[in-house]
């Protein structure tokens, strides 16, 4: 199983001055998969699906998403509107997941997939509340078949001070329930605008790299949000039945 994850397209109508087309930015990568001669099962994209969370964006969004060839599911990070995204794509009824969070299951593939809603509306951080962390646990307990968990925020510190501010401020909570449920193959996320690998409650957090650009690498504690000249960039997950690698490509423009 070929599982594609986009990150962090931060999709808008009309570029502000100085930043990078995000929409041709995401484009591209919808073609680039097309393209693949070995064509992913299924398309993750975690969250952060806008920059402004507008009706047009998620129009603007649903276009850009349509020539896919493979099946999407999507995710809300913190630029993210739940209601907007539930309304642009009707079709999608699971977006209307449990308690009113965007969260929900996928059971029709080899990977069992745990979709995770992370946000907090007005908030960059994320949070679990109890509500989210007993449906994570009830979810995980249902089958042991392997299974990838899906969410925007990271859980963990990752050294990018600026970014683990704004992190998921109640990790060691998700680790807890993790670490009870060994099916959990991987911790897929977003929001850092950078690849990053961590252990995790017996498993691994992978952080995918941003469609729109990536974020500038300084470990100083008192380093500010620069944007990084690296290329933006996506992820194949490859699950061959026994471990889950991954493989990062650099966005063709």
């Amino acid at each position: 199983m070929l599982l594609c994850q986009f990150s962090d397209p931060h999709v808008v109508v009309v570029p502000p001055a100085g930043r990078v087309d995000t929409a041709r930015h995401l484009a591209a990568a919808v073609a680039q998969v097309n393209a693949m001669a070995v064509r992913p099962d299924v398309l993750l994209l975690t969250g952060d699906l806008t920059d402004n969370g507008t009706e047009a964006e998620y129009g603007l969004l649903a276009q850009l998403l349509a020539p896919l060839q493979i099946p999407v599911l999507l995710l809300p990070g913190n630029h993210d509107e739940r209601g907007a995204l539930q309304a642009a794509f009707p079709q999608m009824p699971w977006l209307r997941g449990a308690g009113g969070f965007v969260q929900y299951v996928v059971e029709d593939l080899p990977l069992r997939i745990v979709v995770l809603d992370t946000t907090v509306p007005g908030e960059e951080g994320g949070h679990l509340c109890e509500q989210r962390l007993q449906w994570l646990d009830r979810t995980l307990a249902a089958s042991a078949r392997p299974t990838v968990i899906a969410q925007h925020h990271p859980p963990v510190a990752t050294g990018l001070v600026c970014m683990d501010r704004v992190a998921l401020a109640n990790g060691a909570d998700e680790e807890a329930i993790i670490r009870r449920h060994p099916q959990v193959e991987r911790v897929v996320c977003g929001h850092l605008h950078r690849n990053v690998f961590a252990r995790f409650g017996g498993t691994l957090v992978s952080v995918c790299p941003s469609t729109e650009r990536q974020l500038q690498l300084s470990l100083a504690p008192d380093a500010p949000l620069l944007m990084s000249p690296d290329a933006a960039a996506f992820q194949l997950h490859r699950w061959d039945g026994a471990r889950l690698s991954t493989h990062t490509l650099e966005l063709v423009l």
